[in-house]
């Protein structure tokens, strides 16, 4: 029988890389627990009404963030606040598909287009890799705000 999986990440700023991500990836922040949201609503905003509710002080109110794929059909992304901060490369990290089925210019090309817009949401490009076939059909390698490096596949 398999599992679902979350994939979690160490932060300093949950909230801000929760964003971050959910824009990346077309995710979105679930709503807090037995709270029913209209459509349109700000789940974000739900969550502070939340939390005041809850009297959660306010230095605690960052300490955790989620997102999930509104299809159902990608993990849920958690983001928990830790006081250290990154030290060396990722053991793990994610490959955004940004082309899959594409090859050559016009893979390279989207996985650009995708480059630009992840830069303008906060990434920081760090490497292009040229296709190398048979084993590599090329791919960008970039940071998210807090460093965390993945790539676009």
């Amino acid at each position: 029988m398999s599992r679902e999986i979350q994939v979690t990440f160490d932060v300093h700023d949950p909230q801000a890389q929760s964003i971050f991500w959910r824009d990346a990836l077309g995710y979105v922040h679930p709503g807090p627990p037995g709270v029913e949201l209209p459509a349109g609503a700000d789940p974000l905003a739900a969550w502070d009404e939340f939390l005041d509710r809850m009297k959660v002080p306010a230095d605690q109110r960052n300490n955790q963030s989620a997102i999930e794929d509104p299809d159902g059909t990608g993990p849920r992304i958690f983001f928990q606040r830790v006081p250290e901060g990154k030290v060396a490369k990722n053991r793990l990290h994610l490959d955004v598909r940004a082309a899959p089925g594409l090859r050559g210019a016009e893979r390279m090309a989207a996985l650009e287009a995708e480059c630009d817009r992840l830069v303008a949401l906060g990434a920081k490009r760090l490497q292009r890799h040229e296709p190398a076939p048979p084993l590599s059909f090329g791919f960008i390698v970039l940071a998210d705000p807090e460093g965390n490096e993945f790539c676009l596949d």
